[in-house]
């Protein structure tokens, strides 16, 4: 429905601006030495459909599901 899909809208939009808030210099740094498994989750964390459905089915089915 409409209303269901407004909800998660705003709920990935809140969790972004707080991850976005989370970040520091020091963690910019490390940004440069990150494993490629770090590499993909970062990569569907910050895409909000694969960030939502990793919450509902688990990374390794979200990312295969938008990025696989």
């Amino acid at each position: 429905s409409l209303m269901a899909g407004i909800k998660i809208k705003k709920e990935v939009a809140n969790a972004f601006v707080k991850r976005k808030k989370r970040s520091s210099p020091y963690e910019w740094y490390f940004e440069y030495y990150k494993s490629p498994m770090e590499q993909m989750h970062e990569r569907c964390e910050n895409y909000p459909p694969c960030d939502y459905l990793s919450d509902q089915v688990g990374f390794a089915l979200a990312y295969n599901r938008f990025f696989g």
